[in-house]
């Protein structure tokens, strides 16, 4: 059944490991819905090395009290011509396809090109379910833009459902990323000066 592929579902979480002169690395794990595959951790180191301290950013949960919960829907059966001219009614590029009040799947504006434009099919007559990706990546609301940004890059996707206890509790895009990890930064900066005009 469609639903049960929801089981199938693990959030990606963070390991933070020591190495010799004190300082810790952080690692992401994403785990990924295939129907049929195995659950198998896959580990993306980030590139950069921080010290505790400097592991402070913002996490999933206070992203979304920024952005919203708000998680646009659309039915597997609704067809692909549909779901475009949604889209590009409200201005997203993804819709999260729930049936039976559970997530089985995500189709976004590259599904359409690729799973549609592209195979010759006719957007009005082929239904959503023939073109969604079956893969979906989600997070928890602990994770924090970089483990976010981390998992974004290593699988090639833009988009992450925000999900605890099969629960749907919103949806991120890489660009409401890149706004935060900017705005982290203009922070850091600001307090960097802040201390050289001090000294």
């Amino acid at each position: 059944m469609p639903g049960e592929k929801l089981n199938n579902f693990k959030r990606s979480s963070r390991e933070c490991h020591e190495n010799d002169d004190g300082r810790h690395q952080l690692l992401t794990t994403a785990i990924i819905l295939r129907p049929t595959a195995a659950r198998v951790p896959r580990k993306r180191p980030l590139e950069e090395w921080y010290s505790p301290a400097e592991v402070l950013m913002a996490t999933v949960a206070q992203l979304l009290e920024q952005k919203g919960h708000n998680v646009e829907a659309i039915a597997p059966d609704t067809t692909v011509y549909d779901a475009i001219r949604r889209m590009s009614d409200l201005d997203i590029g993804a819709l999260v396809v729930v049936e039976n009040g559970k997530v089985i799947g995500l189709i976004t504006e590259r599904d359409y090109a690729r799973n549609v434009f592209l195979k010759g099919k006719a957007s009005p007559t082929t239904p959503v379910r023939e073109a969604m990706a079956e893969e979906v990546l989600f997070v928890g609301r602990a994770e924090t833009t970089r483990d976010c940004m981390a998992i974004m890059t290593g699988k090639r996707t833009r988009h992450l459902l925000v999900m605890e206890d099969e629960a749907l509790l919103g949806i991120l895009s890489i660009g409401d990323l890149v706004r935060s990890i900017v705005a982290e930064q203009d922070i850091a900066i600001e307090q960097l000066e802040q201390y050289i005009r001090r000294g």
